[in-house]
């Protein structure tokens, strides 16, 4: 089973589409590593040679993925919060960052829906 920045890849896969499980690698990205690892992307992953799963890691390791990526991602939003941007304070307020409504749509980032109240104010009964 070959593991490639600390992630096992599945077996059965092309190592084009197995690439993709790891966390900053896309499609067009797997492909570049690849070609510049000079291992052919239709072998599955349980194919490989031991020298060109050598060959796979030296290629992701020059490209920042997974903890890394992740922490660089972070701190960029956070750089945003504390300068105090609108894009910043969208992060705060756990909104739409890039300009999309919030009216009718954005359910994934303002949660449930939440009824206001029935528009009249409950009194206790003593």
């Amino acid at each position: 089973m070959a593991r490639i920045a600390g992630i096992n890849l599945a077996p059965e896969k092309r190592i084009e589409a197995a690439l993709l499980a790891i966390t900053g690698i896309g499609r067009s990205l797997a492909l570049k590593v690849c070609k510049d690892a000079k291992v052919n992307p239709d072998t599955k992953a349980k194919d490989l040679t031991e020298k060109e799963e050598e060959a796979l890691r030296a290629e992701v390791a020059k490209r920042p993925t997974e903890g890394d990526l992740r922490r660089i991602v972070s701190q960029n939003i956070k750089l945003l919060q504390d300068t105090g941007s609108y894009r910043g304070s969208r992060h705060k307020k756990r909104l739409p960052v890039r300009g999309q409504r919030t009216r009718n749509n954005a359910r994934t980032k303002r949660g449930k829906r939440v009824t206001m109240g029935s528009g009249r104010a409950k009194v206790d009964k003593k």
